[in-house]
């Protein structure tokens, strides 16, 4: 199982904090984590979109319990799913 982020873009108005990429599961992978590195988060705004040619199964979702480190977020996706993210952390 193999899961691959790529940040895309990342910028910064005062406090908040916004990054913007895309993730790839293949070999039956299911998510994993997508590493943000913006430490302590207190609201987190995170937008996960599948992509492809075809309806899915399921939603992906954010698997976190809140406050927690941002230096990472953990996503939950169908198997071989890939889409975009978009995250606004204050």
């Amino acid at each position: 199982m193999t899961f691959v982020h790529s940040e895309k873009k990342r910028t910064q108005y005062g406090d908040t904090k916004i990054i913007i990429g895309t993730y790839t599961n293949s070999d039956g992978g299911t998510g994993g984590e997508i590493k943000l590195g913006i430490g302590v988060i207190r609201v987190l705004f995170f937008v996960l979109q599948q992509t492809g040619s075809a309806v899915t199964s399921n939603a992906p979702v954010v698997d976190e319990t809140f406050p927690f480190n941002g230096n990472s977020v953990t996503i939950v996706t169908d198997a071989n799913a890939d889409g975009i993210y978009f995250a606004v952390a204050i």
